[in-house]
């Protein structure tokens, strides 16, 4: 096991192909240990806005240089100072980057944010035995770290990720005759507005078993076959399931009337414009939707929409496995061009389809 200030620099480049979650990561933990990294990913990744990170990190004290605020970028080492922080954007990836900097800044860090997001890192440092302290504001809370505590070593048990789960959940929703069991899938309040949400819509769906593991909270997830109405999805809903909204949208094409969803600006700077990308695939296989800058309407007719599509996924994982749900119950069969991209996130997805009977091939 190698210590906190025992980091050697790469003999190579850090790839991170298309996780923006690790790139975003590692570069608040490299930041903090004084080493010099250099950090890319694959075209996808080169795409998306890394300065929502660097520039905090940069107040921070660190050292770190972009191609125009995006990858490739190098990190020098440099000493690392506490700030006092508010969030510009809602994003659980820029807070924890800057957590785990603070780790090794001498002080007191405080990083305020107005919108509650996904706190993985802070259960995950308490967990650690790291000291780390919440505060409600008037809108948000506050969150204080201590730097130079050491972290204990721990077993760590990862729970089902809920992201993943959608798919299953929402196929079990939409097909006319499906009753659903998923075990272990992570309950974190912060995660589950896509649970939430098919609830309103009537979904029948039943949370089981409830329990912890390593901080977190668990449960059994029950789904049966459903009938679904549109609602209006809360724009303070969108950070707990920015990631759920494509197959959201894919779900309310089932509804009976419309599905907005707004608040989601986020959804244009994920590995595609995802906005745009179910906008045009929604279209193809049959179902009306409007859309706009931050927000989406879709206009569900209370039964499956007619499918017979391909489907273009712009190469992103989660626009491809929100198609193929669709095309489970869809009329006609629906297919996606790039199938490769799911293994960005879910590598064995068709296999676990298949397992439940889903005709994914």
């Amino acid at each position: 096991m190698v210590g906190a200030n025992e980091w050697r620099p790469p003999e190579a480049t850090l790839y991170f192909g298309n996780s923006g979650t690790g790139c975003r990561l590692a570069l608040g933990a490299i930041a903090g240990r004084s080493v010099a990294a250099a950090l890319d990913g694959d075209q996808s990744l080169r795409a998306r806005p890394m300065a929502r990170v660097t520039e905090p990190l940069a107040e921070q004290g660190a050292m770190v240089e972009t191609a125009d605020g995006r990858l490739p970028c190098r990190l020098s080492p440099a000493p690392l100072k506490a700030v006092d922080y508010e969030l510009k954007t809602p994003s659980a990836q820029v807070k924890s980057a800057m957590l785990l900097a603070a780790l090794s800044a001498p002080g007191e860090t405080i990083i305020r944010e107005a919108v509650l997001t996904r706190d993985h890192t802070e259960r995950m440092l308490r967990a650690f035995g790291v000291e780390i302290n919440f505060a409600d504001l008037e809108q948000g809370r506050a969150i204080h770290l201590r730097g130079g505590q050491a972290l204990i070593p721990q077993t760590i048990r990862v729970p089902g990720d809920p992201s993943s789960a959608a798919f299953f959940v929402a196929a079990a929703v939409i097909h006319p005759d499906a009753d659903l069991t998923i075990e272990g899938v992570l309950m974190n309040p912060l995660r589950t507005g896509f649970f939430d949400t098919l609830i309103e819509m009537g979904a029948e769906i039943s949370i089981e078993n409830k329990r912890s593991a390593t901080g977190e909270e668990i449960a059994d997830i029950h789904a049966r076959s459903s009938s679904l109405k549109g609602v209006a999805v809360p724009a303070s809903r969108a950070a707990s399931m920015i990631d759920e909204y494509p197959i959201l949208a894919a779900v309310a094409a089932f509804a009976s009337g419309d599905t907005y969803m707004s608040g989601v600006s986020e959804l244009r700077v994920k590995e595609t414009d995802r906005i745009a990308a179910m906008e045009k695939g929604l279209l193809a296989a049959g179902v009306k939707v409007e859309t706009g800058a931050d927000w989406m309407r879709v206009f569900g007719a209370g039964g499956p929409p007619s499918g017979d599509a391909v489907i273009k996924t712009h190469g992103d994982h989660r626009i491809g496995m929100a198609f193929l749900t669709l095309g489970l119950a869809a009329k006609a069969d629906v297919a996606i061009d790039e199938p490769h991209m799911i293994a960005t996130s879910f590598p064995g997805f068709a296999d676990m389809m298949r397992s439940i009977g889903g005709d994914v091939r």
